[in-house]
């Protein structure tokens, strides 16, 4: 088992490495001059130019790459801190640090700041979405694969499927029309202070009713209703037992069989609740992490771009890390291939 996490963790090593050079690669080869994009618009060109030069942005893109990754490892100063710029940029950490992702043009600020604060609110989104989806939806995944082809597998199916078709702008207004604008109960949006005369638990409750309700219909339409079929088959093993014993899981107890089907769609749900709630942390101006992303992208705020997109590969790299570990857990024939 160690040398197939140890496989497993340098392959990771190996993916990060490869895709922070292809986010290195996208944003130094994007439309406009990679000095001007990092001071942001307002900068002078005299500002600019000393840190075309400082940068020595004509050298080879892997020179200019293994500069990058000195700052960002810490190896090599942070040039945007350089007093000769005179940019004012300061970092209580200091210029040379694991980590350094530069300075966010947008929030003027270092990147580290507000990127992990952001990333902090929407794990806190989604943390309470996802503890609220994942037994709900598993539990109706069971009662449907306990009684194919009945009324109540129907109407579960039926639901997923009405619901799916759904928009996530649409039920994200549709909430806001219901519950603010008409009953009055919960406030329009969630900043995430009391100043306004709501508490923040009032505000969390639309976005967090919106992200989960998305999980959940996307966890019942493509993956939920799986694990109703696999306990049934634990349930009822005589049933398909001539097709399962031929099947590559064999090996395996009956109850792990049934849980690598729901175990597989949780673990897909915490890439979407972390990067991919961009409509609904803007719906309800919540500050978040798919916000930030959208904003920065917007302003063209390169440093920002650049570690959102690093934070959420590593995220998505290391869900398939756990995967590929919790597969081998409850199968061993996976370890031995």
């Amino acid at each position: 088992m160690a040398g197939f996490f140890i496989k497993r963790l340098v392959g990771l090593a190996l993916t990060l490495l490869a895709a922070s050079f292809l986010v290195f690669l996208v944003t130094e080869f994007s439309p406009g001059n990679v000095a001007r994009k990092t001071l942001g618009a307002f900068a002078t060109q005299n500002q600019v130019d000393l840190l075309y030069e400082k940068l020595k942005l004509n050298d080879p893109l892997l020179l200019r790459y293994g500069r990058w990754l000195g700052v960002l490892t810490g190896v090599l100063h942070d040039p945007l801190q350089d007093p000769a710029l005179k940019l004012d940029f300061t970092d209580p950490r200091g210029d040379r640090y694991f980590g350094n992702f530069g300075y966010s043009t947008l929030f003027k600020a270092p990147v580290n700041d507000i990127l992990w604060n952001r990333l902090g609110n929407t794990a806190i989104l989604a943390g309470i979405a996802f503890a609220i989806i994942v037994p709900l939806s598993l539990t109706l995944g069971v009662l449907a694969g306990m009684r194919e082809g009945s009324l109540l597998d129907r109407a579960i199916s039926i639901f997923s499927i009405v619901t799916t078709s759904i928009p996530e702008f649409a039920s994200g207004v549709f909430l806001v029309v219901v519950f603010v604008v008409w009953l009055g109960w919960l406030p329009g949006t969630s900043p995430l202070t009391s100043g306004a005369g709501w508490s923040v638990a009032s505000q969390m409750i639309l976005p967090v009713a919106r992200a989960g309700a998305l999980r959940f219909r996307l966890c019942r339409a493509h993956g939920a209703r799986l694990d109703g079929r696999s306990d049934e088959q634990a349930l009822h093993p005589h049933r398909d037992i001539e097709r399962l014993a031929a099947a590559p899981c064999r090996g395996a107890a009956w109850r792990a069989h049934a849980m690598i089907a729901p175990f597989t769609v949780i673990l897909l749900q915490i890439n979407f609740l972390i990067s991919g709630v961009v409509v609904t942390e803007t719906v309800f101006a919540y500050p978040g992490f798919g916000r930030m992303l959208l904003e920065a992208s917007l302003f063209k705020d390169i440093s920002l771009i650049e570690a959102s997109t690093l934070v959420a590969l590593t995220i998505a790299i290391v869900t398939q890390l756990i995967s590929d570990v919790g597969y081998a857990l409850l199968n061993p024939q996976i370890r031995l291939a």
